[in-house]
């Protein structure tokens, strides 16, 4: 298992920094991290689905997913609470684990909410990956889910917004 390292000790060509805008509310989009019925609608790249096999939502809590791809083949993560500051920031490791269950390389992710108006600034930190190239393939698998979470959120802040109006 590799070290845990700061984000300012992260090599700046192997760490993960995105910045989406959401069209939802901060309390919603932080529930969509942290609610396993919504985190399953949009965890994982486009065309793969995640059920959530545990989340303990606290400090030191597990967390563990399977991701499904499009053609049949399961992908295995888990990871621990670092850190929950309700509705701010959600600190956690992240690992990929073999069909034995053996942790592959461990890296951690900070997931930071911000009020923006009416919407939300959510920024991922992901670091430190093994290698550029596994990197990358974390740049395209973030976006794709953070699109997948934008269209999730919209449709479900919509529905708030109906239900509010009735």
């Amino acid at each position: 298992m590799a070290a845990k390292g700061s984000a300012s000790a992260a090599p700046a060509d192997r760490l993960v920094v995105i910045t989406r805008v959401f069209d939802a509310p901060r309390s919603l989009v932080f529930k969509a991290w942290t609610d396993p019925e919504r985190l399953m609608q949009w965890w994982g790249p486009k065309g793969f689905t995640t059920s959530v096999l545990k989340l303990d939502l606290h400090q030191d809590g597990a967390w563990r997913f399977r991701m499904r791809s499009p053609n049949g083949t399961d992908e295995w993560q888990r990871g621990v609470y670092c850190e929950i500051v309700e509705p701010e920031r959600l600190v956690f490791t992240y690992a990929f684990e073999d069909a034995a269950g053996n942790l592959g390389h461990e890296t951690m992710v900070t997931v930071s909410f911000a009020d923006e108006g009416a919407k939300t600034r959510l920024t991922v930190h992901h670091a430190v990956f093994e290698s550029v190239a596994v990197r990358d393939d974390h740049v395209r698998g973030w976006n794709e889910a953070l699109d997948r979470l934008a269209d999730y959120s919209a449709r479900v802040w919509v529905i708030n917004i109906n239900q509010l109006e009735r």
